[in-house]
């Protein structure tokens, strides 16, 4: 299928590894013009790299942003002009009981995985709105409905993308711009894979984890990012038009909602 992305300019935060990388890769392989972003110049070359070889799309670039200084934002916002597709993708996760989960560490979660979202979200939506085109994608988990205990700073953040997702849809009333939120599940990403202990396998990893900590999941296994990002790509294409203010979960049936 043609996603109609060619030549359409695209930003993902945090691409240079897991969702937001092959959310790149895909939607570079339909000629779209992909801008990724790593929190520094040596990931987003290797990733670059990558991308170039994996899809022989020429028009990949890539811009580096620490998302915790914002100088580095702000440069970002300036160097990035306008864009056609924003994928507000970058964030960070770790297991913290909530009794040793200190005041700072409330204050960075919320400010790199809410507050760079909502920076990126006011600076390029005004031009989308201006063009009567847009695509913003808010990357929230199915962490924001099923709050882990394990985590629950890192589920707050979660929820509040989707208020302000949800928001920002209302914004666009009578347009050709849309706001949508993606859920993903577990899924194997590089992040994923560095917490398992050095005494398992994946293979035990993931059959514990699901015994224990998802057992909900219909899939019983981890998302590949690939099964991730291919809705992200559909949501970030004109195909996807009728579809606004939503939360599309990915999440292998985690969530027992109807």
């Amino acid at each position: 299928m043609d996603l109609q992305l060619k030549n359409k300019k695209v930003f993902i935060s945090g691409s240079t590894k897991g969702i937001g990388f092959a959310a790149a890769k895909i939607i570079a392989r339909e000629g779209a013009e992909v801008i990724i972003n790593g929190s520094s110049q040596d990931s987003v070359n290797e990733a670059l790299a990558k991308l170039k070889k994996e899809t022989e799309n020429k028009k990949i670039s890539g811009i580096p942003c620490d998302f915790s200084k914002t100088e580095e934002i702000k440069s970002l916002i300036k160097k990035l002009g306008s864009v056609d597709v924003l994928v507000n993708n970058v964030g960070i996760f770790k297991n913290k009981d909530f009794f040793d989960t200190t005041d700072e560490d409330w204050q960075n979660f919320y400010n790199l995985n809410v507050m760079s979202a909502v920076r990126l979200s006011r600076a390029l939506m005004p031009k989308m709105l201006e063009n009567n085109w847009g695509r913003i994608l808010f990357i929230s988990s199915e962490s924001a409905l099923n709050i882990p205990v394990e985590m629950i700073h890192y589920g707050m953040t979660k929820t509040a993308l989707l208020s302000i997702s949800r928001g920002l849809a209302e914004l666009t009333k009578s347009s050709n711009v849309t706001v949508n939120s993606i859920l993903p599940g577990p899924t194997k990403t590089e992040g994923l894979v560095s917490q398992i202990p050095d005494d398992k396998s994946f293979e035990e990893f993931e059959k514990e984890f699901f015994k224990n900590d998802r057992p909900t999941s219909i899939l019983q296994r981890f998302a590949d990012p690939d099964e991730v990002a291919q809705l992200i790509a559909y949501v970030s294409s004109p195909l996807s038009s009728a579809t606004n203010g939503a939360s599309l979960r990915v999440e292998g049936g985690v969530v027992k909602h109807i």
